[in-house]
Order: C-alpha cells, then structure tokens, then sequence
C-alpha cells in the first residue's frame, strides 16, 4: 500500500491481524491519499537538496542562504511527519485495539528485523584488519 508506515501495511499483514475485507480498503484508500500527499512532499524535498547542492559548490558559501534552506528543509520535514501522523490516527480509527497491537508487534519485529540485517551488512562492508 506504499512506503513508510503504510509500506509495512501490506495485505498479508493484514491478514495476520484478521482485518475485515472492508478495513482493508478503507485502510488502502487512508495509505493511498498518505503516499499521494507525500509524493509532492518528496518532489519538492529534491528541489531542495538541489538548491543545498548548488548552494554548497559555490565558490563563497552564504551561509544565510544554506541557513534558510534548512529552515525550509526542517518545515517540510514537520509537515510530512503531520501528514503520516494523521495517517496513523485514521488507520487506528479502522482497527480494533487488538488488531493495532498485532499490527505494532509485527512491525516491531520486521524493525528488528530489518536492523539486524544492516548490522551484518555493515560488517561485511567495514574492511578487516
């Protein structure tokens, strides 16, 4: 159902947390407007990396200017973070108590998972001695 939170929303985790055919498409729908939302977010976030960039390579860097661009940076940030916070209070309205503590229990383990699996890249990339 796309990425962030709602990434790790797939069906078959719903099915794991029994969820009705009905919360499954009212949470589908929630993800879809989520990731609709963020897209623009994500568009206009790399226009400001650009700007950072261009920024950065010239020959005398203005720091006011690097300075605003973070500030602009930092409320895109928050306003993304509001958005997939709101996502989630929609989400908890279509779950059951249960089905959320499911659902958190399994993204838990997929975030244990998941950190496992850097944590052994990363010693296989880091050089021995």
């Amino acid at each position: 159902f796309g990425g962030g939170m709602f990434g790790h929303m797939s069906e078959r985790v719903l099915d794991r947390v029994n969820a009705t055919a009905d919360q499954k498409a009212q949470i589908k729908k929630i993800a879809e407007a989520t990731m609709a939302d963020l897209k623009s977010q994500r568009e206009s976030h790399t226009t400001l990396r650009d700007e950072a960039m261009k920024a950065f390579a010239q020959t005398n860097v203005d720091a006011n200017a690097v300075e605003a661009l973070r500030q602009k940076m930092l409320t895109q940030h928050d306003q993304a973070s509001k958005r997939i916070s709101q996502a989630m209070v929609e989400a908890s309205r279509v779950l059951t108590p249960e089905q959320r503590k499911q659902l958190a229990d399994e993204m838990g383990k997929r975030g244990s998972m998941m950190k496992r699996h850097m944590d052994e890249r990363r010693n296989l990339d880091t050089p021995r001695s």
